[in-house]
């Protein structure tokens, strides 16, 4: 009989009543560096990643899931029913955290709400993560990632010139919302002070616009539309070399720019030489360093670059990264229960997280659980990677 993990939160317990991906991957992450974390699903369907996107070969279960659901513990209640409702509130009081991502006023509305909860339990951290926060006139609105991605800025400023506003082909807001509710998670406990902790995706993609929001107000202009290009370096992007494959450059740093700039034939013109004049004359920058790459096989392009101390990589899809040395030499993908996923997101050369188990089965771990509450013993629980 072990407790959940060896981690640093190993003393933690955490009850996830989210679904999808932001909420969710906030329990996760604490998961994965020793939280007891207890995920409560309906009955019949469970959580809504378990029959999303692509399965996996050998048992036909959603890689989301196996994903999300990492180093959980899964239970099946059903919230509207009352024996199964008091399953749920006896649970949370003997947890430190509790997530979830119900749409403002559903958690009161199951007889759940957070004052309650913190006054049976005085350091309770209720993470509520929506779509527009807990108040303001959007607060009941539908929580979903793409509504962020337009709202935030994020997709005005993706895409080409000329081209449609762009969305991320990846749950990009979902897992900036789950980093940043989990962090915000952990700031909260450290308080010491049972407390609602209100996180949304529309501010968490907004926190990621940099100082775009500062130049609008202070000086009413907008970032345009670049492409892979950035407004305030150039060049920036990515090219395509002689051999047909591409690679991303970066100026970002003024000594790096200069010494691309000799490197591609544009070095000595007072044009070039610093960011404005550079930004200035976007256009042939861009359109010199293009011909370069074109010129050259990617090899040498990244060889060149890399003797002169200049920043370039390869454009990868995920063949190329999953066979890269430095992220197998890193452990940046492990295979857990036969799915290769995502390692851990931080190293802690002292006290480590661990990937223990993949998602597991509906209800898994509901017998358990209950059996736990009520012989009143938190932490004396099977580990289900054991089992």
């Amino acid at each position: 009989m072990t407790s959940s993990g060896s981690g640093p939160l190993n003393n933690l317990r955490v009850v996830d009543l989210a679904t999808v991906v932001a909420g969710p991957g906030c329990a996760r992450y604490l998961a994965d560096f020793g939280a007891d974390v207890i995920k409560v699903e309906r009955p019949g369907t469970g959580d809504t990643t378990r029959s999303m996107g692509w399965t996996h070969p050998a048992d036909d279960v959603s890689l989301w899931w196996k994903l999300a659901g990492r180093n959980k513990r899964c239970v099946v209640a059903d919230l509207k029913d009352p024996e199964d409702l008091d399953f749920v509130r006896r649970l949370v009081s003997t947890a430190d955290v509790l997530v979830e991502n119900f749409r403002p006023g559903t958690l009161e509305r199951l007889g759940l709400d957070p004052e309650g909860l913190i006054a049976q339990n005085p350091k309770l951290v209720v993470t509520r993560v929506t779509g527009f926060g807990q108040d303001g006139p959007y607060s009941q609105r539908p929580g979903f990632a793409t509504l962020a991605e337009a709202m935030s800025g994020f997709a005005a400023i993706n895409g080409e010139p000329d081209g449609a506003p762009l969305l991320p082909p990846i749950a990009l807001t979902d897992e900036v919302t789950a980093l940043s509710a989990a962090f915000a998670t952990m700031v909260a406990l450290h308080s010491g002070v049972g407390q609602v902790v209100d996180v949304n995706l529309l501010e968490s993609l907004f926190q990621f616009m940099g100082p775009l929001m500062s130049l609008w107000e202070l000086r009413a202009e907008l970032s345009p539309r670049l492409g892979s290009g950035i407004a305030y370096s150039v060049p920036r992007g990515t090219y395509r070399c002689a051999d047909g494959k591409w690679v991303a450059i970066s100026t970002s740093a003024e000594t790096v720019a200069t010494r691309v700039m000799e490197l591609i034939g544009l070095g000595g013109d007072p044009r070039f030489e610093d960011f404005g004049g550079r930004v200035a004359h976007r256009e042939e920058v861009d359109a010199t360093l293009a011909a370069w790459c074109l010129q050259r096989p990617l090899e040498e392009v990244l060889a060149t670059f890399e003797a002169a101390h200049c920043a370039a990589a390869p454009v990868y899809d995920m063949s190329e990264l999953a066979a890269d040395p430095h992220m197998r030499a890193r452990g940046a993908v492990v295979d857990l229960d036969g799915t290769p996923m995502q390692g851990l997101i931080a190293h802690l050369s002292e006290t480590p997280g661990s990937l223990r188990w993949a998602g597991r089965a509906l209800g898994a771990d509901t017998d358990e659980v209950r059996a736990e509450l009520d012989g009143s013993n938190r932490t004396d629980h099977v580990d289900p990677g054991s089992v």
